[in-house]
This record gives structure tokens, C-alpha cells and sequence, in this order.
């Protein structure tokens, strides 16, 4: 008895494109990994992940390390070279999050797009200093500016005055605190503070995107529902089962939240992520021809004084009305390891190549 085909949502041009860049990249900047995810924001099709160094599917139990393993030397190393890292680990997103809580601010009510702040290159927080990435300070700058510059004394006072019982509750609307659901096992949960245990320093480095952890689809799910309007979406691969002599199709369908976000924020949200781009820290992100919204990210790894990170960029596009979003990890860069210089481009070429491709 023959058995169901199954359609995904993989597209192998897509595939192909986020592969060729991550290992473009990755060599470029001798790094230890690259990841890569392509999705649509509105419904949650997976058109393509991508974790490298990948092994090859037809040698499935050949390790690239050389050497004699003992057994369980040798499982460790296997189901560490199949792991897939879009969806089994976590890292700390860095700024990239500022989407989320730039987003709670907004829809909470405390703050304006026309709100000053003023930024000398740190902020105190109890008796901590905390610096900004521009040490010199960014001066005086709107709330907009202060998003497109990724300014954290800017982001550390909206936290502030979120709160932290608000900032949790937009965190769990927006699903932060859940796993995604998609339909593949080995999914990572949040590692996050307690919300008793948040005192200010941890709201303060929270807000900026530092101090707990989220797997990469997650971010890409929680951040598709800032720009499409305010739904949650499942992400997934599945798309529809059909028997052997085609006569059963079988459509798959997929949980949705609605009213995540308020329309207005949605579109605000859009029109600044789009600023970024146009006339802040994310222009290497830019694609001739379309509009392109996104977030540049840089965070250290653990323990600090390793002096390793994570370079990330989020993009998504056409800003207005966006039918792809993608994000990009590079894992211990060696040089520049600033996500707005390495990481934003490859969202660049990704978007470059994808949505001529996508968009009619």
C-alpha cells in the first residue's frame, strides 16, 4: 500500500540562495557556524533553513572531525552535527529584540515616536554603568532615532518605564515565553528570568536584549507578528497531504493568534524598522527597488570575557506590506563582529535574491 505524499513549504531556490550565503559568509569571516531561516510572515511557511556546517544527508554517520572516538564520544558528536541549531538552541538575540520591546512600549502607551531622550554613552542603573555600543553617546534623539541608532540608554529607559509586570505581559502575548509549535521535533524553549526575580538591572539588560535566551524561529514568529498586522502564526513546513492516486488532499492548518498587536502598532512598527534601513544602523540591509525593514543585532557570548559574539541581523520586506522575513546568526566572527557590517548584507543578497523571485 502506497503511502501520503507531503508537500512542504521548503523552496529549494530559496534553500539554495540562503545556503550559497551562508557559506559565503561564513568563510569570509572564519566563523564556527551561520545560520539562516527565510519565512512568511503571514502564514508561516518555512521556505528555508539552513545550519552551517551541514553534514551530508547521503553520509549521515560520517564525522568531520578526525580521530578515534569512543562510543559515546562518537554519539555526542553526531547528534551534535544533526542538531538543528534554527530550532534546538537558544542564544541571546542582543539588539535584535529591541523590536519587541520597542513594540510594548508603543502599544502600552509610554512612549511617542516624538518622545526626546538623551544618551552621553551610558546610563546608571542601581549602581551599575551601563554603556552604550557608541561610547562617546548619540546626544540628544527621538524615540525613531533612538531605535534606528540601536541606542541602549534609549531602550533601557523605555523599559523602565514598561515596567516590569508589562514588559512580561506584551513578552507572553507575544509567545516569547512558549515554543513556537512547528512541526518538527527538538524545539528549544526561552531560557528567561523569573518575572520575581527581574529587579531593575535585569529589566534594563533585558530591554535591550541581553541576559536570557530564544531560539532563532522564535524570534523570526514573535517579530512576524510585530509586522503582519498582529497575528501569532505557527511556523511550518507541512503544506498539504495528498494520497498516491491524488483523489485525497488533505489541506494542513495551523494555530493562529489574533490581536497580538494593535494594527496602529503594527504599522508604526513597519515604518520604523523601514527607518533603520533608510537612515540607521541597518543600511547594509538595503535592496534596490524594494522597501526593506530590519534590526541589526551583536551580542556576547557567555562568559563576557571570552570576547566571542554572535553577529544577527532581522530583515524583512516590502516593508509596507511584507511577504518574507528572514534572519541571519554568524556565530564567533573573526574580525568585524558587528551585525550591522557582516550580517546585514547577507540579509541584503538574501532579500536581493528572494523577492523578484517571490513577489509578483
Amino acid at each position: 500500500m502506497p503511502g501520503d505524499n507531503l508537500y512542504c513549504s521548503l523552496d529549494v531556490n530559496l534553500q539554495e540562495f540562503a545556503e550559497q550565503a551562508a557559506k559565503k559568509v561564513m568563510k569570509a569571516k572564519n566563523a564556527k557556524n551561520v545560520r539562516i531561516i527565510m519565512m512568511n510572515p503571514k502564514n508561516g511557511e518555512i521556505y528555508a533553513m539552513v545550519n552551517e556546517p551541514e553534514f551530508d544527508l547521503n553520509k549521515p554517520y560520517e564525522i568531520a572531525e578526525k580521530g578515534t572516538f569512543s562510543e559515546k564520544k562518537k554519539q555526542d558528536l553526531l547528534n551534535n552535527m544533526w542538531r538543528n541549531s534554527c530550532i534546538s538552541d537558544t542564544y541571546e538575540p542582543g539588539s535584535t529584540f529591541k523590536i519587541v520591546t520597542a513594540t510594548s512600549a508603543l502599544e502600552a502607551g509610554v512612549v511617542k515616536k516624538t518622545d526626546t531622550f538623551h544618551c552621553p554613552g551610558y546610563k546608571m542603573v542601581e549602581d551599575r554603568r551601563i554603556r552604550c555600543h557608541k561610547t562617546t553617546g548619540h546626544g540628544t534623539e527621538t524615540f525613531v532615532q533612538g531605535v534606528q541608532n540601536s541606542c541602549n540608554p534609549v531602550f533601557i529607559e523605555v523599559g523602565a518605564r514598561l515596567g516590569t509586570p508589562t514588559f512580561y505581559s506584551y513578552i507572553k502575548k507575544l509567545g516569547i515565553l512558549e515554543k513556537t509549535g512547528v512541526d518538527v521535533p527538538g524545539e528549544a524553549v526561552a531560557i528567561m528570568h523569573q518575572q520575581k526575580n527581574v529587579g531593575a538591572v535585569e529589566l534594563a539588560t533585558m530591554s535591550f536584549g541581553q541576559s536570557f535566551q530564544l531560539s532563532p524561529l522564535r524570534l523570526l514568529t514573535s517579530v512576524s507578528a510585530v509586522i503582519n498586522g498582529g497575528t501569532l502564526i505557527t511556523p511550518h513546513f507541512g503544506i498539504q497531504l495528498e494520497s498516491a492516486d491524488k483523489t485525497v488532499v488533505e489541506k494542513l492548518s495551523y494555530p493562529e493568534k489574533k490581536g497580538i498587536v494593535s494594527e496602529k502598532t503594527s504599522e508604526d512598527m513597519k515604518v520604523i524598522l523601514e527607518s533603520v534601513v533608510s537612515e540607521g544602523s541597518g543600511g547594509k540591509a538595503a535592496v534596490t527597488g524594494y522597501r526593506v525593514g530590519a534590526k541589526t543585532g551583536t551580542s556576547e557570548k557567555l562568559p563576557r570575557s571570552s570576547k566571542k559574539y554572535i553577529a544577527s541581523t532581522l530583515g524583512f520586506a516590502p516593508a509596507d506590506d511584507p511577504e518574507l522575513i528572514a534572519v541571519v546568526l554568524i556565530d564567533e566572527p573573526e574580525g568585524i563582529y558587528y551585525g550591522g557590517q557582516i550580517a546585514a548584507p547577507v540579509i541584503s543578497e538574501l532579500l536581493s535574491d528572494a523577492l523578484p523571485y517571490l513577489v509578483k
